[in-house]
């Protein structure tokens, strides 16, 4: 655990530190969209965030690799060298895509091109355990064909989710700690040494996202782009692969009775594995709603639109910040939940305390406008937004600048070199009502 510690350290302060440098290269390189009509941002911001990213990852598996307990990793599989192969790729079209925009078909047809070169490179789904049939070995065929379906299906389930600061990095974070708890699992309690690969590109992903969050929370500095955002998504479906693809269910020493007794015994345990989908379900059920939506009016299943998960979030009065964590709270909910059933299968309390977060999440939702209040004695420690608000004693026409939401006055502080745009000057405290949002 503690060489996993170290590469989650390296990697995590290799993409924070390069992060700034990226995002002044962006911004010279001409990297920063005009703002479109489903952006929720009102600045240009730099992207090119996956740069950071991937040299991360790149830090991170080096580290790795002369490190002691996880050299033999290097030593014993291809799956590393695979990963980084495809993880190589899928960044450098997200680069391009970052740049100069390119078509949607392109960039699909990329993401099948570097799942084919994992697949090339030994990194492949070979069986899944069935319900009632048993385990199924694959042909190379079906193998293959079920590999590049998963790893396109999770990239553009992160990429359809990354439309609010931070929102994809922290949901991938969350499902990234999952599954690494799940993988260490089976390495340390089961002594299985092809789990070893997954749990390092677990928490080399969780190093690469905590790097970049400070950097892309509201208000985000820099994006991650499709560089940073299709990359994570191939990362988060090669950890799933590999466990699968390796690991042999027979070693698991669950197998008693029947074929599907044994099966249905071992399926809590193989959920996280077959089905990283459960672990990603929001960005998923986001995915599998955009293409109904889209093709339901007639367009293309890869136009954008305001129509998203977080957009919905938005409309009905949730604030930005809100929005994002209550989409990491839905991530959390399922992802450790899964893996808490994956654990204990009969316990109870597992169900009834989904349930009891489940009802407490549905609560957050219908109160988008529920702002609590701080007593009196707090009202100097609590941030401003927490505080009781005082009428003012003059008139409106002589009460100077209106208040913003947060309790400050709106004083206009130029960007300088190190604004969202570094472009002119702006306004720290935009007017809502002149954007056309409600107030």
């Amino acid at each position: 655990m503690r060489d996993y510690l170290l590469t989650l350290c390296v990697t995590a302060a290799v993409t924070y530190l390069l992060t700034g440098p990226v995002r002044k290269f962006a911004i010279a390189t001409g990297a920063m969209p005009e703002i479109r009509a489903r952006d929720v941002h009102r600045e240009p911001t730099p992207r090119l965030g996956g740069i950071a990213m991937f040299f991360g990852l790149c830090a991170g598996l080096l580290v790795a690799a002369h490190l002691q307990n996880l050299s033999s990793v290097f030593d014993l599989s291809n799956e590393p060298r695979a990963l980084l192969s495809g993880a190589a790729l899928i960044w450098l079209i997200g680069v391009l895509d970052d740049k100069f925009e390119l078509d949607a078909l392109i960039k699909l047809g990329a993401q099948m091109i570097s799942a084919g070169v994992m697949v090339a490179q030994g990194l492949t789904i070979l069986w899944l355990p069935i319900p009632g049939v048993g385990v199924v070995s694959l042909t190379p065929w079906q193998g293959t064909l079920l590999t590049v379906a998963l790893v396109v299906l999770t990239i553009n389930a992160v990429n359809f989710v990354d439309g609010l600061d931070g929102l994809a990095a922290g949901m991938v974070c969350i499902a990234a700690t999952a599954f690494f708890l799940y993988a260490y699992r089976l390495w340390y309690g089961y002594t299985i040494e092809a789990a070893a690969p997954a749990t390092l590109f677990t928490a080399i992903l969780m190093g690469m996202c905590l790097g970049f969050l400070p950097h892309n929370m509201h208000p985000a500095r820099i994006f991650m782009g499709d560089s940073g955002s299709m990359l994570i998504g191939l990362i988060l479906a090669a950890s799933a692969i590999s466990i699968t693809g390796q690991v042999d269910p027979d070693v698991l020493k669950i197998f008693e009775g029947s074929t599907r007794e044994a099966t249905h015994a071992a399926l809590p345990v193989f959920i996280p594995l077959l089905l990283p989908l459960t672990i990603i379900a929001i960005p998923m059920a986001d995915l599998f709603l955009a293409i109904v939506r889209r093709t339901w009016k007639g367009q293309s299943p890869f136009a954008a639109d305001r129509g998203h998960l977080h957009h919905r979030l938005l409309e009905i009065g949730h604030s930005h910040s809100r929005a994002v964590l209550i989409m990491y709270f839905w991530s959390a909910l399922i992802a450790f939940g899964t893996l808490a059933y994956s654990v204990h299968s009969t316990s109870m309390w597992i169900v009834l305390g989904v349930v009891a977060l489940s009802a407490i999440g549905l609560v957050l939702l219908l109160m988008p406008r529920f702002t609590p209040r701080a007593p009196r004695w707090a009202q100097s420690v609590v941030p401003p937004r927490y505080r009781r608000r005082t009428p003012a004693p003059v008139a409106a026409e002589e009460a100077g600048p209106e208040p913003d939401a947060v309790g400050e006055e709106r004083v206009p502080v130029p960007a300088g070199l190190h604004g969202s745009t570094a472009i002119g000057n702006r306004a720290r405290f935009t007017d809502r009502r002149k954007a056309g949002t409600p107030s």
